[in-house]
């Protein structure tokens, strides 16, 4: 079973919906046995970084089942949160699975921030979520802030928005993507299959 973690988020529904179609079987819960129990973790998201605090109850267990080597996905601010901190919100910790910030996009060059609407990938390199996906493909993005991982060699995938940005995060059982899959037409939805196929 697939949990998506619950804590007050956007877009709970929508992934849950995406997962269902492709016959996966998931749940939705905040709750730590459900978590430890769970065949893989999802922890979407549409707000702000200051949500940790509302995940803190659960930040251990979440933390253990990843280091543990159980498939994680996060999309949006769920890739976020994997970082030590994001200039969104100073002095809030993030779940300090990678080294680095989360840092503004630059408002410049035409470029409005937020970044809202389709953008493409450029696969920098092998990652069992990108399988089928070609290079060049667009996603659906809503986001102001990106990660900047201090090790670059975690990135798979990156996209450009008045600057290069890491879009697709890979290394071992932590899978990540700042666009939204489930927003993302049938190439989403082969992403998300790909996940779900790496759990079965």
């Amino acid at each position: 079973m697939i949990v998506i973690i619950d804590y007050d988020a956007g877009n709970l529904m929508s992934i849950r919906n995406a997962l269902a179609r492709l016959g996966a079987e998931v749940k939705v819960s905040r709750r730590k046995i459900d978590i430890e129990r769970s065949s893989a973790l999802i922890l979407p998201g549409v707000g702000a970084f200051e949500c940790m605090k509302k995940i803190k109850p659960i930040q251990r267990t979440i933390i253990n089942e990843i280091k543990q080597g159980k498939p994680f996905l996060g999309l949006c601010l769920g890739l976020q949160l994997l970082f030590e901190s994001s200039e969104e919100s100073p002095g809030v910790k993030g779940l300090g699975i990678f080294d680095g910030e989360v840092k503004k996009l630059p408002n410049k060059d035409g470029f409005k921030v937020p970044h809202l609407g389709w953008n493409s990938i450029k696969i920098a390199r092998k990652c069992e979520l990108l399988d089928g996906i070609p290079h060049g493909a667009y996603f659906y993005f809503a986001n102001s802030y990106v990660a900047k991982p201090l090790d670059r060699r975690i990135i798979a995938a990156t996209s450009t928005y008045g600057t290069e940005f890491a879009s697709v995060i890979c290394k071992e059982n932590i899978f990540a993507t700042q666009f939204h899959p489930e927003k993302s037409g049938e190439v989403g939805l082969r992403m998300l299959r790909n996940f779900v196929e790496l759990v079965s």
